[in-house]
């Protein structure tokens, strides 16, 4: 089998480690290369310092087949990578005409002015090929590099910290150049989407299948709110794609009998996007009454394109004065039972069909926290419920202390419970 290649993702910047941005370049760069048979084996962010970017690239040298580094970059004086690399790979500065011309044809055609500041941006490391940036005036720059006489090259990758620039370059010009530097291994992944099941309870049950699993294919876990990913992935030569692929069918179709009535998809599949699928193959329309969730699930459902076909819309009841005007909850029931009570929850959703005229309705109602919890009703107790043509099912959910938390397991959970339904009733099938 090839042998895998090994990278480092390197982000520079003090925005970085001060919180003030949250870096998402490693991770879609990291993706990027897992679908090449490229394997991230460390992720560094440093600030902009000289002294720490070197000692960054002289660790990742010793480790990587691959060293891919993002930001600093700008005509700032801030803007260090460049200055860097020159006195890591003991070269002078020098102007590269390809990048000037692009660059002066960058600011012409916005018909903004060229200054010597922004001249520096086709300055590069002598021994640095320019990588065009179709984006911005931040070049892109490739380096291969022995550390001493006898030792491996190294393939050294600098590219903008702007994402939308530093994917552009990646897709477009980075990866067909890896693509053909390395002669990579084929990696298969496939994602089984469950919810509704614990990580641990989810292990124990299919603790005899994984154990037998080949030693080619690997099992990851991904707990996220609610749900958890279980991610198969294969490793093979380049010749066998189609092998992997069967494997990977066969190991699904294994597991399927041990948590089927748990996964909601696979591979991309989202728990909204699926739920609006089962909407659209039976041509109903979807609404939400929403309290502590606050109009989050209508956002989660809205975030697909062409939602419009299957959500009616929503009512964010957060006052008592909603719950009984908009939704006809009877202001008896708020005074016995409280807002956060089935009886309360069922009549939102009931009272919601009626007021949207949609075919099945999730309600939610509870305490999200971090304060507002009582002895008998303690932050993170949360009622749901769905009403359908043919019933109201409701639900009691103890969360947790966090709110944010609270609303998206809410959500989940929420959700997954509108799925089943439309999974049981006789109403909807077709």
């Amino acid at each position: 089998m090839t042998e895998m290649v090994r990278a480092e993702v390197i982000t520079i910047g003090d925005e970085i480690l001060f919180g003030q941005i949250t870096d998402t370049n490693t991770q879609w760069i990291s993706t990027e290369l897992t679908n090449l048979g490229i394997r991230t084996v460390r992720k560094t962010s440093v600030g902009d310092g000289a002294p720490a970017i070197l000692e960054a690239l002289h660790e990742a040298h010793n480790r990587a087949d691959l060293i891919i580094m993002t930001g600093g970059l700008g005509p700032t004086k801030d803007d260090i990578t460049k200055k860097t690399l020159c006195e890591y790979f003991g070269v002078g500065m020098v102007r590269n005409q390809v990048a000037l011309e692009l660059v002066t044809s960058f600011f012409v055609k916005r018909g903004r002015e060229m200054t010597d500041l922004n001249r520096t941006q086709a300055d590069l490391p002598a021994n640095a090929e320019y990588i065009q940036n179709d984006w911005g005036t931040a070049p892109g720059m490739w380096f291969e590099h022995r550390a001493n006489e006898g030792d491996r090259s190294v393939v050294y990758v600098s590219l903008p910290g702007v994402p939308f620039e530093m994917k552009s370059l990646m897709t477009n010009r980075i990866l067909p150049k890896l693509q053909e530097r390395f002669e990579t291994p084929i990696i298969k992944h496939k994602m089984i989407r469950t919810v509704g099941i614990g990580e641990s309870f989810l292990a124990e049950r299919i603790e005899a299948w994984e154990d037998a699993l080949p030693p080619h294919i690997r099992l990851a876990y991904l707990p996220h709110f609610g749900q958890v990913r279980l991610r198969l992935t294969a490793t093979g030569s380049a010749t066998d794609a189609d092998r992997l692929d069967r494997e990977l069918a066969e190991q699904v179709a294994r597991v399927m009998p041990l948590i089927g009535e748990h996964v909601f998809g696979f591979d991309n599949d989202e728990l909204e996007t699926v739920v609006g699928r089962l909407l659209t193959e039976r041509g109903l329309m979807f609404g939400t009454a929403e309290s502590c969730t606050g109009g989050y699930i209508a956002a989660q459902i809205t975030k697909t394109p062409g939602s419009s076909a299957y959500f009616q819309g929503s009512i964010v009841s957060y006052a008592n004065a909603v719950k009984v005007g908009q939704l006809g909850v009877d202001p008896a029931t708020l005074a016995e039972h409280g807002a956060v009570s089935e009886q309360t929850v069922r009549q939102m959703a009931e009272g919601a069909r009626r007021a949207l005229g949609a075919d099945i309705v999730l309600a939610t109602s509870g305490i999200a926290g971090p304060d507002g919890g009582t002895p008998d009703k303690p932050v993170g107790t949360i009622w749901i419920a769905c009403a359908t043509p043919d019933r109201t099912v409701t639900r009691l959910l103890r969360l947790g202390q966090y709110r944010d938390q609270n609303i998206q397991l809410t959500t989940a959970y929420g959700l997954n419970m509108v799925r089943e339904q439309l999974l049981a009733s006789s109403t909807y099938t077709s």
